[in-house]
């Protein structure tokens, strides 16, 4: 998998072997992250600022945790800097589920791993607030795109290393990717010569009869 870090192969190996002694029972399935929130001036002249998400930070260990799927904010800190807000919504989790465990390997072996910040602009009591509220982290291609289909907005940010190591491990003690099968081509030149010596001697006992 394509590791966010500059590590030497041996390291990666050592991870390999500690991952693969891993207890099942040991593996959490959630992280406590912050997600950063900015805004900067429009160039737009109908349009004051335009919002991005910059990043997530990890924040604690993994956890057991239930199987809810948004999560509560429990801070949310505002650093301004000229035209310049960030706003820090910290408390999500992000959560793994065996399910989307395949979802999981292709982001990881993907060029860029990442994680998707999933946003409305509506808070907790479906209010208008004009600008994005993040209210779930997801490390699943699919899971994304199922809410890209209604009206949220994905963002797609690098992922910290310590999420890409607890996922990694997630995936190893949970998820055997199905090998590919190559399908044998056909070869059309062959086939195409055999019909022809196949239809030869019928075409040489029309010639006779019609003779006849």
């Amino acid at each position: 998998m394509n590791t966010p870090e500059n590590g030497s192969k041996n390291e990666s190996a050592n991870i390999s072997a500690e991952i693969s002694t891993t207890n099942s029972e040991k593996l959490k399935n959630s992280f406590t992250v912050s997600v950063i929130m900015e805004s900067r001036p429009s160039q737009n002249q109908w349009v004051d600022e335009v919002w991005d998400a910059v990043g997530i930070v990890a924040l604690s260990e993994p956890v057991i945790s239930s199987g809810k799927n948004s999560d509560q904010i429990n801070e949310i800190k505002v650093i301004e800097q000229g035209d310049i807000k960030q706003l820090i919504y910290s408390g999500m989790k992000v959560r793994l589920y065996k399910d989307e465990c395949e979802s999981y390997y292709h982001n990881l072996m993907s060029p860029e791993p990442g994680c998707f910040i999933i946003a409305r602009e509506e808070d907790a009591d479906g209010n208008d607030t004009g600008i994005p509220i993040p209210f779930l982290v997801s490390l699943s291609f699919d899971e994304a795109h199922a809410y890209l289909e209604g009206e949220a907005t994905i963002y797609a940010v690098p992922i910290p290393p310590e999420l890409y190591r607890w996922a990694e491990a997630y995936i190893v003690e949970n998820y055997v990717a199905e090998k590919r099968i190559k399908r044998k081509r056909t070869d059309w030149k062959v086939d195409t010569r055999e019909g022809i010596q196949q239809n030869k001697p019928q075409d040489s006992q029309q010639d006779k009869s019609s003779g006849n």
